[in-house]
């Protein structure tokens, strides 16, 4: 179980890399058509970001829900720890 759960952490920190990335190359404005770099983080990162967007009202230019994201993983990185700290 503990094996389990140390993957998942890590595949959760593994997200929070290419979500990372993903808000860097948003700076730099990086068209995801065609790079095919940014296409790739885009695939991994809208299936959790497109959601939280439908729930979070727009707040000007800005788009929150990375952050709402990485809050979200690191609540559930953080769970893990206490579950882990069980067995």
């Amino acid at each position: 179980m503990r094996a389990i759960i140390e993957v998942l952490n890590f595949l959760l920190s593994l997200y929070s890399f290419i979500l990372l990335c993903r808000v860097l190359l948003s700076w730099i404005q990086v068209d995801p058509f065609t790079n095919p770099v940014a296409r790739f983080l885009y695939n991994l990162t809208e299936p959790l970001l497109e959601p939280i967007r439908s729930i979070l009202p727009p707040v000007g230019m800005m788009d929150f829900s990375p952050l709402v994201a990485f809050v979200l993983i690191i609540a559930f990185q953080q769970a893990l720890s206490i579950l882990t700290a069980g067995l």
